[in-house]
């Protein structure tokens, strides 16, 4: 039996573009709440729970990236000409937390100035990747092979209601990061930020869920055609249950609960919008066989991918074990 080499590596960048979103969402998140922790003592502390993984974080949106320019060009070539503009202002978003991330503690006159540049790169990276992604999810018309739609495109009502959905997940990643190595009177603030954007976030999803079945037919026979209507139902259960997980562990005090419980609520997220693509990698235009490299190619970066892919998880868990438990607000990594 031949193996499916565009299936397999479809599945590796799918594994690597999540693991971006829920890892450095959180990070994301932590940008979005600064305004809300006006203490320079509080805002250290964020900073300082998140420094020394963030830029580690990255390393899988270069993974994702470069593997679809690599493996899929023709997916590439034709999804980055719809999204250039979102794509671009996130970059440029991204670049400029990092840059406020590092230049904040070389300055004090400035100081104020670079939270804010910390607060906008993380604002505007994290609202454009919802961006991006509801325009790639509302479809790319494709002609010949190629992109035939217009400049902004892009930029429509469900595009941008996905980038506020979005920056409002990444607040609740945030803010449970913050609950989970935190204590004290920021701690006891973030449980607040938590258990409203846990709600907000529930909320969003269940819009988003009736709201993109009716932009494509291909979605609405996916969702409610069988078996995939099973998941219709499978899916908004377990949406209830981590919102409930993240409830009880705010109340009840288990500080890890409500993170891994948000984690979960962007994974099902996530697996809907697996579903509602799969075959597709540009949504109804090009299946992800239509869309590969040579088999050639794909066993020739697969041998890569085998190396690289359990070195980077390694080094990711290695990174978070040695950084786990609560952070000593006397202590930092700077």
């Amino acid at each position: 039996m031949p193996i499916d080499l565009p299936f397999i590596w479809a599945g590796i960048i799918a594994f690597a573009v999540l693991a971006y979103v829920i890892l450095d969402g959180f990070d994301l998140g932590i940008g979005i709440l600064f305004p809300f922790f006006p203490e320079k003592h509080e805002k250290d502390l964020m900073m300082n729970s998140v420094a020394p993984v963030w830029d580690g974080n990255e390393t899988w949106l270069v993974l994702g990236g470069g593997g679809l320019l690599a493996v899929f060009p023709l997916a590439y070539a034709t999804i980055l000409p719809a999204i250039y503009a979102p794509i671009i202002l996130m970059l440029l978003g991204l670049i400029f937390r990092g840059v406020a991330f590092e230049y904040r503690w070389r300055t004090k006159r400035a100081e104020h100035l670079w939270n804010w540049a910390f607060t906008g790169g993380s604002v505007v990276a994290a609202f454009f990747q919802g961006v991006a992604l509801g325009a790639l999810v509302q479809g790319i018309p494709v002609t010949d092979r190629a992109y035939s739609g217009g400049w902004w495109d892009w930029l429509t009502p469900f595009s941008i209601a996905t980038g506020l959905a979005l920056l409002i997940g990444y607040g609740l990643l945030g803010a449970t990061w913050l609950v989970m190595k935190t204590e004290g009177e920021i701690a006891e603030r973030a449980k607040v930020f938590a258990f409203r954007l846990a709600f907000a976030t529930v909320a969003a999803m269940g819009v988003f869920s009736l709201w993109t079945p009716w932009l494509e037919p291909a979605y609405l026979d996916r969702w409610f055609g069988y078996p995939t209507i099973v998941f219709s139902f499978i899916v908004p259960l377990m949406v209830l249950g981590c919102l409930w997980v993240i409830v009880s562990g705010l109340r009840n005090g288990r500080d890890v609960q409500p993170f891994v419980a948000a984690l979960g609520l962007f994974v099902l997220g996530y697996a809907g919008i697996g579903i509602s693509f799969y075959p597709y990698i540009v949504p109804t235009s090009l299946t992800i066989w239509e869309a590969a490299a040579p088999d050639s190619s794909l066993s020739f970066l697969l041998v890569g991918a085998v190396v690289l892919v359990p070195m980077i998880l390694c080094y990711t868990a290695y990174a978070y074990w040695v950084f786990r438990g609560k952070l000593n607000p006397d202590e930092g990594y700077h």
